[in-house]
């Protein structure tokens, strides 16, 4: 009885390591997206607020938006590439919902440092703008998982009976107990 609790253990185990390295390899590829999504904000934010004459806010919102679109090709082709695509509108539909909430969250905290504390230097808009999408960034990856780019169950329903199957034992005798 031990030899099968150590092996189910082991199997959880087992398990529970795949599914970690998956979040890891997941949360790793939404960075390289995310990174590259944040210098695409930053480099729209900063020639609009310096090029031309629009408030703070108003140059961070046309950032946040090119990024949006940015982002969303980047997770649909990369991040998120092997995940359900059967029902591509809801999907985008979903993800300019949720990605509006994040722009209200990430401009919401530049918009009061800006205009509630007084905080307009470049420096301070840009730190604010990084803050800012730092917090709007936890809601979209949690979100984004969770309601957008859904996982396919049957590739883990396949995948969780492939490992059960490897690590099974090939041959074990039944066990009989004498009453």
């Amino acid at each position: 009885m031990t030899g099968t609790t150590s092996r189910q253990t082991r199997s959880g185990l087992g398990a529970l390591r795949q599914r970690f390295d998956a979040l890891a390899r997941e949360i790793a590829k939404f960075g390289v997206v995310g990174a590259l999504g944040v210098l695409v904000n930053f480099g729209v934010f900063n020639l609009m607020r310096h090029g031309t004459d629009l408030q703070v806010v108003r140059a961070s919102v046309i950032a946040t938006v090119v990024a949006i679109a940015f982002n969303y090709v980047g997770f649909r082709y990369f991040t998120y590439r092997d995940r359900d695509k059967s029902g591509r509108a809801k999907e985008l539909t979903l993800f300019l919902l949720f990605s509006v909430v994040g722009l209200v969250i990430e401009n919401g905290v530049l918009y009061a440092a800006t205009y509630g504390f007084g905080w307009d230097s470049s420096l301070q808009s840009n730190f604010f703008k990084f803050l800012g999408m730092g917090l709007a960034t936890l809601f979209r990856f949690w979100s984004y998982r969770t309601w957008v780019f859904k996982a396919l169950p049957a590739r883990e329903a396949v995948a969780s009976a492939e490992s059960f199957l490897e690590e099974r034992p090939a041959a074990a005798p039944p066990v009989h107990r004498v009453k």
